[in-house]
């Protein structure tokens, strides 16, 4: 990993054009998923704009109401990658829509405006995205009936199909109106109120962090294979079909899920030892759930921050929706992404040291899942890395990035990424090219998985929920990944930065160039670049003084590295002989004068 910044970063990609896709004939019925289904409610959720009347505008750090709206929960239907996303996900598989809506617009998708799968049915509500009413009527499927509310042993016999296991979105809601939390509120006359341990657990976050495609099914050897189109899925287990996310069985195979670990503060607010999604993600402050001052001060109150990885979104709502609509506002929105920033700078630590004349770089993952976790598509970690000679001017860099044209040198670094695409058989009936893609409702093959796991990571373990490394390796027990680079000559100074970025360069194109629909790609993609780029966030960084200690250029063959003399020479004939790759200067895979050219000019040239 020693390429020059210059051997990539002048490239200029320009748009490309995309395949042309034969969409197959999947129905409504292929994308079906258990639990409450559209129309099935008595009541109608309440908007989260008259939750907001009491739980909202009397605490900007506490108050459940504008953190929630400052957040992708609370912007999930306004987010216009995900409108670019579901356009091109209909397109290439007709009602895909519905996967996507039944996440990003509950409120809309349960109260029967599903249909037409791209959205155009809902109302200006709707788009209040994961809102309050959704999470708090929401009924536990899998918990002990004897703690929970015992109206949920008849809301849970009324639903004809229930759900396996948690994920995709089949979520059940209670048909009244009857809103569940974690606590007890004692005499509370203000709404209809349930005590539930749900919403203290994971598996309520892992309803929507969990992602299947229900149109294919696991094969005995490891593959996905389409269904009968036409009908409902044969199995309704998550495991049982394809793996789109599994932020929530990388945390259900960790040593998270076992337990509290103590974090230090790093994650939890007024706890320090963390165990479930809402420890770190909502984690507990104290204060008032509502602005009635008699209402009880709790010092585990669950703050309603959701911060995840997304630094660019709320500002490009923002520039798409006044405020009066989104309920955002602009304190709200700065504490969020700086809210953002911090866990993404908590999520890791950095370490690093020389080994001879390797700089070895360590990422560590503090995190209760993969680093990156969620959404493959576009999102990656990358490791940066610059050498530097006693003057302070560059001698190398690895893994450069342009802010001008979001290029990525991915060639001379370690990204943290995975690859989703199609295989050979789903390429032969959609014509999407066999291998990675961005056409995720159509993708049926893991590709490259080599994001880091976390702490409690076993092989086996990971591989039975569908999340196991792909072309790459971590021993059991790993949370952490190491690269190697070479001190180039002349170094004295290293400076390695870990980044984060939420939407690559190469998917903001895709969503743009593949949209044959109407102007959703096209709209995200002047938001994207309005925003930055979806600007990298700096997670982790470090400077330390390191030696070369390896060739100094391509005729230093031999020790001691730094000189130029007979065994270089001895030892670069020697090579030369053997038909060694190390001697192949050209690298044209032939051993001829152009070589031995190659060799004496670099020997002439002399050591720095």
């Amino acid at each position: 990993m020693n390429s020059l910044r210059l051997a990539t970063s002048a490239l200029v990609l320009a748009p490309c054009s995309w395949a042309q896709v034969t969409p197959p004939p999947t129905t409504l019925d292929d994308f079906f998923g258990p639990g409450s289904q559209p129309g099935s409610i008595e009541e109608v959720l309440d908007t989260a704009t008259r939750c907001g009347t009491c739980h909202g505008d009397y605490d900007l750090n506490d108050e459940p109401y504008r953190p929630w709206a400052a957040s992708a929960m609370g912007q999930a239907a306004r987010d216009p990658a995900f409108h670019a996303a579901m356009t091109i996900a209909n397109q290439d598989a007709p009602f895909a829509g519905d996967l996507c809506l039944r996440c990003h617009l509950p409120q809309g998708w349960i109260q029967g405006r599903s249909v037409p799968t791209d959205g155009s049915a809902m109302l200006p509500d709707d788009f209040q995205g994961v809102s309050c009413s959704t999470c708090h009527r929401m009924v536990d499927p899998f918990g002990d009936p004897a703690q929970n509310p015992p109206e949920d042993v008849g809301i849970l016999a009324g639903t004809p199909d229930l759900p396996v296991n948690p994920h995709s979105a089949q979520y059940v809601i209670d048909p009244s109106d009857i809103r569940r939390g974690p606590f007890d509120l004692d005499t509370f006359d203000y709404h209809q109120w349930r005590q539930a341990p749900f919403f203290a657990q994971s598996s309520l976050c892992i309803t929507c962090h969990d992602v299947s495609n229900p149109v294919y099914s696991r094969q005995p050897d490891g593959t996905y294979a389409p269904n009968d189109f036409g009908a409902p899925a044969p199995s309704f287990d998550k495991y049982d079909q394809f793996p789109v996310e599994r932020t929530g069985s990388e945390w259900l195979a960790s040593a998270f899920a076992l337990g509290p670990i103590e974090m230090g503060g790093r994650f939890g607010g007024n706890i320090t030892a963390v165990s479930s999604c809402q420890d770190c993600h909502m984690p507990d402050t104290t204060g008032r759930g509502c602005f009635i001052s008699s209402r009880p001060i709790r010092s585990n109150l669950p703050t309603h921050y959701f911060n995840g990885g997304n630094t660019w979104l709320l500002n490009a709502v923002r520039n798409l929706y006044p405020d009066s609509v989104t309920l955002l506002t602009p304190a709200a929105v700065t504490a969020s992404i700086a809210r953002t920033v911090q866990m993404l700078q908590n999520a890791s630590d950095l370490e690093a040291w020389q080994d001879g004349s390797k700089l070895v770089v360590r990422v560590i993952n503090h995190s209760g899942h993969k680093l990156p976790t969620g959404y493959p598509e576009g999102r990656r970690a990358w490791v940066n890395v610059v050498f530097r000679d006693a003057e302070g001017a560059l001698v190398l860099e690895h893994g450069h990035y342009d802010s001008t044209t979001a290029l990525l040198d991915f060639d001379s670094t370690k990204v943290y990424e995975a690859k989703i695409g199609v295989d050979a058989a789903v390429s032969a009936l959609t014509g999407v090219p066999e291998g990675p893609s961005f056409h995720f409702a159509l993708n049926n093959t893991w590709y490259k998985d080599n994001r880091i796991p976390p702490r409690g990571f076993t092989n086996a373990g990971f591989a039975a929920v569908q999340a196991a490394p792909v072309g790459y390796s971590y021993m059991d027990g790993q949370y952490w990944d190491d690269t190697e680079f070479t001190v180039p000559a002349g170094a004295t100074e290293a400076l390695v930065r870990v980044y984060y970025q939420s939407v690559s360069k190469e998917y903001a194109e895709f969503l743009l160039n593949e949209n044959v629909t109407n102007d959703t790609g096209n709209v995200f993609y002047q938001q994207w670049i309005a925003t930055g780029r979806s600007t990298p966030v700096l997670m982790d960084t470090l400077t330390l003084a390191v030696e070369a200690s390896g060739p100094c250029n391509d005729a230093d063959f031999a020790e001691p590295y730094g000189t130029l003399d007979f065994f270089d020479v001895q030892a670069f004939l020697q090579a030369f002989s053997m038909h060694d790759p190390s001697a192949d200067l050209t690298g044209d895979g032939l051993y001829d004068f152009f070589d031995v050219q190659a060799f004496l000019s670099a020997f002439s040239f002399g050591c720095p």
